[in-house]
């Protein structure tokens, strides 16, 4: 859905017309779910999620002054619910290799083990496990900008809008938190040099 399309959308929204908000829900329920997901760690917990965030939407949606694509104002909301719901349980956020993709089909990250090409499947377990073990060893902050790019491919843009920091400082950050899980899971006898590599060629494509 382009921005003009949404804010037509919104219009008819705050004009009465409710059942057009089910057309932006359609648009990101994907993407908020997504989110949602690999920051709780828990299907459940992130339908609950999903569900509050595009509640608070509707009933927030005559504030929203259209600056940025309704996309990452749902990504904003949804990031600061997950974020209150963690800290009402006391625990950090976690992050599976698993996520949804477009076709709401199951997929993993591809981080490969540069020790081997595995193709057995209690070789690729291991490796998945020792990977998603790795992330939860990095800071906070880390393994949530990590689950932005790479799991729900935020652009660097809408990261930095859905934090409120500079795409400077997304930039860094990602290339932090590459360096850290590289250093972590070199440590491991694991250690994947296109992952450190790979944002790295991105940012030159981005034409940095």
């Amino acid at each position: 859905m382009t921005a003009e399309e949404e804010q037509r959308v919104i219009r008819d929204v705050i004009r009465g017309d409710a059942d057009a908000f089910e057309a932006l829900v359609l648009d990101n329920q994907k993407k908020v779910y997504n989110l949602a997901l690999k920051m709780l760690g828990n299907e459940e917990d992130a339908q609950d999620i999903s569900q509050e965030a595009f509640l608070k939407a509707y009933t927030r949606l005559k504030g929203f002054r259209g600056e940025s694509l309704f996309s990452v104002w749902m990504y904003r909301i949804t990031y600061n619910l997950c974020i209150d719901f963690l800290r009402k349980k006391q625990r950090e956020p976690t992050m599976s290799l698993t996520y949804l993709d477009d076709d709401g089909d199951a997929a993993d990250i591809e981080i490969p083990d540069t020790r081997s090409d595995p193709e057995d499947s209690a070789i690729q377990r291991e490796t998945s496990r020792i990977i998603n073990e790795s992330i939860g060893e990095l800071s906070q902050i880390h393994r949530e900008i990590l689950t932005m790019r790479e799991i729900t491919g935020m652009s660097y843009a809408d990261i930095a809008a859905t934090l409120n920091i500079s795409e400077g400082t997304v930039k860094s950050r990602i290339a932090r938190s590459r360096e850290n899980l590289a250093d972590i899971l070199s440590k491991k006898g694991t250690f994947p040099e296109s992952f450190r590599q790979k944002d790295h060629k991105r940012q030159g494509g981005d034409g940095l």
